[in-house]
């Protein structure tokens, strides 16, 4: 239930697990028990604090009889009997946009200082004087803006900056639009549901749905994936770093120590004093991390020792960045160590100032001072090249000959800075904001010894055993020659890449090189449910969670994503297990991501896909292809956990009746007819020690999956409620 009451008020109580949208005096906070809110015959409300001072007002007077409403949108309206509104909460939103409440010119949103402190933070969402809706962080020392992207000019971040309205709304289907050109749709958009938009502590702005069934809310949208490019999340002179499973983390650098453990935005302090003669001071240097802005001195062009030289020279330098890509070297000085960030494709080092003899390293600081801030989820945002732009910029330095010489300076520090993150772009900068990594065809050809070892064989390609150079045990896809170009086959990647769930194969990797397309994931060591069933290793149990696990996650694929994701290919062969017989739903292919309106207009495929006996009617009678197929298909592979006999199998008697007849639904159907038919089914394997109630349960379910007309079988969703229902 969401809760659009003054904070503070007594109608309001704090402990319930109510979620806050808006509040009435945020940085005056009330005495909870003794405070109360008033409606006065002279048309204003105020709010009064056990002393009787009045903390917040709405400041409105009317000679007319007035009512306060709290509409069914969330809006808190005080207003006349002929409908005029003197005051409402959608016009002074704190950190929380409501569907159908607009951003405009004239109002912001403001982050909490913390999830329990709702005092004002340090972020804002609002449109700046270009009219482009911003993210700015306005910390207690400096200020800048983070998103859009800061080194991209708007048109190349996809922003309209020639508006004059100034308007951005969230509607309650789930759609996102602003009047600068930014638009969204959340994942689980199309349906109305309680939803909500908010600049949370942590700098990033997340959409919320509620799940009403559960009684919770869950992230359908956010502005930023990785939440480093977030402007002072970890503070000064410290380093942040993402990983989608543990989070953000920061740590301090060599030579420093964190201020305050609770509140890392405070940053870290040295532990030593610079003097400023040259010969006492040494650099540390450090790959793959970068400092976001405050360059004192920009040298394109520049040696490493040139770097150096210029530090040494200066007393207010703390280190400098310093990259070469084989063709060009750039040097900028830092005065401020801000907005650190490690990411694995930056190709370029920070070199710290430090006092010479001292025993600091990286691997001692981060061992001192890691710690998880903040865990989020979900989808980034993706930055558009800008090389036309760069190459226009060097035919203009080129063409002005006789001002060159002025203009080097102005032209290559716009060029290195654009050309640092759009080449990151096409190396796959996003890719490792979702932990994906591009590997070499050597690199993973020497991780599988010349691909020997075979664990896996498809129809989309060959899946082989590796071992990573960082030691990880890899399963690794080669898929068939592709006829996808690169950049198709890396948009489709990042898709897949993002995809975050618990049974879901995790993508480690990619290579696209040349004809090569390979994938990168992690080896289970349980193998295939395959495998499992036909050694009778699974328990009733572990067949229960299984088949749920699998629900969960098509479900996902389902409902919960942007893209319309069909496996098409369900079947035990591809639904791994882990090391505590977790299900890991694996293979399915990139040419399955789906629009959900290009689906639409165009619902039959160009071929059929799947494997026979758990391919769903529609495919052989050429009919619109939904996620019903997945559902039929899921439907064979419950129905085979169940009996032990999957599709074509030919085999097997059951105290000596008749043969059975290769196909699994014919054969249940057939049995659910008679009585005691739960025990004519089971698997010997488990047949004396089952929960009767459960397996029932399960059957039924995998009946309704399986039945010929798609609009009878249930949703995936449908599916894991009706499983949940008996799970403990």
């Amino acid at each position: 239930m969401l809760s659009p009451l003054p904070y503070g008020s007594t109608t309001l109580n704090l402990t319930t697990p109510l979620t806050l949208v808006w509040m009435a005096n945020r940085n005056q906070p009330v005495n909870g028990k003794l405070s109360k809110i008033s409606l006065l015959d002279s048309g204003n409300i105020f709010l009064v604090d056990a002393d009787q001072v009045t903390t917040w007002s709405s400041n409105t007077a009317s000679d007319a009889p007035v009512e306060l409403h709290l509409r069914d949108d969330g809006n808190l309206v005080l207003r006349e009997p002929q409908g005029t509104i003197l005051w409402q909460s959608f016009d002074f939103p704190t950190d929380t946009l409501l569907p159908g409440q607009p951003l405009t010119r004239f109002t912001q949103l403001v982050s909490s200082r913390s999830h329990t402190n709702h005092s004002s933070g340090f972020y804002k969402l609002l449109f700046d004087n270009n009219n482009i809706l911003s993210l700015i962080y306005d910390g207690p020392d400096v200020s800048s803006t983070y998103w859009p992207p800061p080194w991209l000019l708007s048109w190349q971040a996809g922003r309209f900056n020639y508006n004059n309205s100034r308007v951005a709304v969230l509607s309650s289907l789930g759609d996102f639009t602003s009047s600068d050109n930014y638009k969204f749709s959340s994942d689980d958009h199309g349906k109305v549901m309680p939803r909500r938009l908010t600049l949370d502590s942590d700098g990033n702005v997340r959409v919320y749905s509620r799940n009403e069934a559960l009684k919770k809310w869950y992230i359908s949208w956010q502005f930023i994936f990785d939440t480093c490019t977030v402007h002072g999340i970890c503070g000064a002179n410290s380093t942040c770093s993402y990983d989608p499973k543990r989070g953000t983390r920061c740590s301090c650098l060599p030579g420093y120590r964190v201020k305050n453990h609770s509140d890392w935005s405070s940053g870290c302090e040295p532990l030593f004093d610079l003097t400023c003669i040259g010969n006492e001071s040494t650099f540390l240097e450090m790959q793959g991390v970068e400092f976001y802005g405050y360059d004192h001195i920009f040298h394109p062009n520049s040696t490493y020792m040139n770097c150096v030289d210029l530090c040494l020279q200066d007393c207010n330098c703390k280190g400098f960045q310093y990259k070469y890509d084989g063709e060009y070297s750039t040097c900028f000085t830092k005065i401020q160590l801000l907005n650190g960030r490690y990411s694995p494709l930056y190709k370029g080092t920070i070199s710290l100032k430090l006092p010479k003899n001292n025993n600091f390293s990286e691997e001692k600081s981060m061992k001192a001072d890691d710690h998880v801030c903040s865990v989020v989820h979900h989808k980034d945002f993706v930055r558009k090249s800008a090389n036309r732009f760069v190459s226009f910029s060097l035919w203009f330095a080129t063409a002005l000959g006789a001002l060159e010489m002025i203009c080097l300076s102005m032209i290559w520090g716009f060029f290195i800075r654009t050309r640092q993150k759009s080449s990151a772009d096409q190396q796959g900068y996003h890719f490792a904001a979702v932990g994906i990594r591009k590997y070499s065809y050597s690199e993973l050809k020497k991780a599988t010894k010349g691909f020997s070892q075979e664990i896996g064989r498809g129809a989309g390609g060959v899946v082989y055993k590796g071992i990573l150079s960082d030691k990880r045990h890899a399963a690794i896809k080669r898929l068939n020659e592709a006829k996808q170009g690169e950049g198709e086959f890396l948009a489709e990647v990042s898709i897949i890449g993002r995809l975050n769930h618990m049974n879901l194969i995790e993508m480690w990797g990619y290579c696209a090189e040349g004809k090569h397309r390979l994938l990168v994931y992690g080896h289970m060591e349980n193998g295939t449910l395959a495998e499992n069933l036909s050694s009778n290793t699974l328990d009733w149990s572990k067949r229960y969670n299984i088949a749920l696990g699998i629900a969960r996650v098509l479900a996902y694929l389902h409902e919960e994503c942007l893209e319309w994701i069909l496996h098409c290919d369900i079947k035990p062969q591809n639904i791994l297990l882990d090391a505590n017989y977790q299900p890991k739903v694996s293979d399915f292919g990139l040419c399955k991501l789906l629009n959900r309106n290009k689906l639409q207009k165009s619902p039959r495929f160009s071929m059929i896909r799947g494997t026979r006996g758990y391919m769903a009617p529609e495919w052989v009678y050429n009919l619109p292809i939904t996620s019903k197929v997945d559902v039929y298909s899921y439907g064979i592979v419950v129905l085979e956990m169940i009996t032990g006999k999957g599709p074509r199998t030919g085999v097997g008697s059951i105290d000596g009746e008749e043969s059975y007849n290769g196909s699994p639904v014919a054969w249940v159907k057939d049995k659910k007819s008679g009585t005691c038919w739960l025990e004519q089914i089971i698997d010997p394997a488990i047949q004396t020690n089952y929960d009767e109630c459960k397996m029932e349960l399960l059957a039924r379910v995998a009946l309704d999956c399986v039945e010929e007309n798609k609009d009878l079988r249930p949703s995936m969703s449908q599916v894991v409620e009706m499983l949940q229902t008996h799970e403990n």
